[in-house]
């Protein structure tokens, strides 16, 4: 069986499971030996040094802000990722690599990437 988690939201994830914390998209990984319970695992960044490790599910609900919201619909993370795309911070490699990963509901607009998509964005269209 595998092994699930808790949000602070009440919501309930397993490993497959993406789900919105700290305004990003993440996963949740439990380590076979580890000094701590489980890891977030960012969807594009993840499997490394960027995990966050939480020694138990406490330390999530204390670190569990205004900005992670757990599970997404299709809809909302065709919009999250609509907002990424304006998002300094994430450039247009991460964007289309997490489009290709997220559970959207299969709007093109949102997920074009290269050349014509950019002119999109850029043309605001």
């Amino acid at each position: 069986m595998d092994r699930t988690l808790e949000l602070p939201n009440g919501e309930t994830v397993a490993p497959d499971d993406v789900f919105l914390y700290n305004n990003y998209p993440y996963r949740v990984a439990f380590p076979d030996e580890a000094d701590y319970e489980f890891a977030l695992s960012p969807l594009h960044w993840g499997g490394g040094e960027m995990d966050v490790p939480f020694r138990d599910r406490t330390a999530l609900v204390e670190q569990w802000g205004p900005d992670s919201r757990g599970t997404l619909s299709p809809d909302e993370w065709e919009q999250w990722l609509g907002e990424a795309r304006h998002n300094d911070r994430i450039g247009d490699g991460e964007v289309d690599a997490l489009a290709r990963e997220l559970p959207v509901s299969g709007g093109d607009s949102v997920r074009d990437g290269g050349l014509v998509g950019r002119l999109r964005r850029a043309l605001g269209l």
